[in-house]
């Protein structure tokens, strides 16, 4: 009788890859969790139930092959099973590090729901492409034609690279524009190498350029060129420019210095510390936390990278509001543990009514909340508690407070460019297609500020629609 490689979870316990002691790793940036051993991730995988109905499967956005490629490693067939997990995922390593399973696929695993503990997925996924990259399986796009089609790609995040990945390889041509310096959007300069060390995401832009996806980087669109330019030049345009109007914060004192966004704060924290990058705003102690008494204000995972990265920065105190309790947080709560062992204090049910200082800001006003009734969407509306306010004393505020769409309309002279009534673009469900002819939209902008892993799938699908578009146009053309 052949030997059963799976289902061992009755006999094997859940292991997650060693991770450094938060005493080490709150001393520098890089990754907290090391690699699996082959050995280890064979095990790991091999403890898949391998279900008839795989809710790990259903529950991740781009519907990866997750029990085939578990079986795959653990009988040690590793180029397969990167092949079939490259096969539904642009970034499959770049999503093994940062998606949050704990929601995902493995907060669905069934062997999690009987009490066993969930697969590692997550490790697993980023073990695989990894050692394909060490082996060099991954390959640069190399068409069998090339075609006459243009694509212009306005953002350079993950859901417009996964677009331009899955165009290029079709043969289009391809060119994605960028306002900054470098591509991969936030996985450039909004995470956190503690949680995605910037070299996954270079060689992913490294690959892209191999396969001759052409970037103009430093290029904001209505200010260096036109919107009207950009599509005069290319067949199609895809806008994936994600979200980065920050929330704002009221109350006296809110404009005071020391009051800072997060998306500075940690743009300038990954341009210093992951790429050695000149920072005037960091240097001059504006944008870092060194020496500070810090209050980040918010509880997603943007608040969970603020205040990760002020400990490693050297701040003498880490504090984070949230106006409702743990279990309400929106950010992942494997975060949030990796949070406190690194030292951050949590200030569950607060939420901030105004700053004092007079130059610059000496201390959060904090109001006590607690939860009242569920609101429309079922969640527990926070209410204020009277007489509970109190001073937190902060040299350094963040506001993490979420991001909006910038109106792009205004700032791109496009008023014909269809947007909802929260200023995102309006597009077809799974085409990207928007209320302009060859004009399409994909992750953020569309969705509101979400997960990589959906931009990707929004980017994979929004190309395939692209490349359907050109087929019909050719075929009524050749009538």
């Amino acid at each position: 009788m052949a030997k059963q490689p799976m289902l061992k979870f009755v006999k094997i316990a859940r292991d997650m890859p060693e991770k450094r002691s938060a005493d080490v790793r709150k001393e520098d940036f890089h990754e907290i969790y090391a690699e699996f051993a082959a050995a280890k991730a064979a095990e790991q995988a091999s403890r898949c139930s391998q279900c008839g109905v795989p809710y790990c499967q259903s529950h991740c956005p781009l519907h990866n092959n997750i029990p085939d490629w578990l079986n795959l490693t653990a009988t040690g067939r590793l180029r397969e099973a990167y092949e079939i997990s490259q096969s539904t995922n642009t970034f499959p390593e770049i999503c093994g590090r940062i998606c949050p399973q704990d929601r995902l696929c493995e907060g669905n695993c069934v062997i999690e729901q009987s009490g066993h503990g969930t697969v590692t997925i997550g490790s697993v996924e980023k073990y695989i492409t990894d050692t394909a990259w060490e082996n060099g399986w991954v390959t640069p796009a190399a068409p069998a034609v090339e075609r006459p089609e243009s694509v212009g790609i306005i953002g350079a995040g993950p859901g417009g690279l996964a677009a331009a990945d899955m165009l290029r390889r079709a043969g289009v041509q391809v060119t994605v524009y960028d306002r900054y310096d470098r591509a991969g959007g936030l996985m450039t300069y909004g995470i956190p190498g503690f949680k995605l060390e910037k070299e996954v995401v270079m060689r992913r832009n490294a690959q892209l350029e191999a396969g001759r996806v052409r970037f103009v980087l430093n290029c904001a669109v209505g200010e260096d060129i036109t919107f009207d330019e950009i599509r005069s030049q290319h067949d199609a345009v895809i806008i994936a420019t994600g979200v980065y109007k920050s929330r704002d914060l009221g109350g006296p004192g809110a404009g005071a210095r020391g009051i800072v966004r997060a998306i500075d704060y940690l743009t300038a924290s990954n341009r210093a510390a992951n790429f050695g990058d000149s920072v005037p705003e960091f240097e001059s102690g504006e944008l870092n936390a060194d020496g500070k008494k810090v209050v980040v204000i918010g509880g997603g995972d943007t608040a969970m990278d603020c205040v990760r990265t002020a400990i490693r920065q050297g701040a003498t105190s880490v504090k984070c509001l949230y106006r409702r309790d743990r279990a309400n947080m929106p950010g992942s709560q494997r975060e949030t543990q990796n949070a406190e062992e690194e030292g951050v204090v949590f200030e569950w049910l607060t939420a901030p009514k105004g700053f004092k200082g007079d130059a610059a800001v000496e201390a959060v006003v904090v109001q006590k909340m607690r939860l009242g009734l569920p609101d429309a969407s079922g969640r527990q509306t926070p209410e204020l508690i009277d007489g509970s306010d109190y001073d937190e004393p902060a040299d350094l505020v963040i506001k993490a407070l979420g991001f909006e769409p910038e109106e792009l309309p205004t700032l791109w002279g496009c008023p014909e460019l269809e947007v909802t009534r929260w200023g995102t673009v309006k597009a077809e469900f799974t085409s990207g297609r928007t209320s302009l002819p060859g004009v399409y939209a994909v992750g953020d902008i569309v969705r509101g500020a979400s997960l990589v892993v959906w931009a990707i799938r929004d980017g994979r699908d929004c190309a395939e629609a692209v490349l359907k578009d050109f087929q019909s146009a050719a075929a009524i053309a050749a009538e």
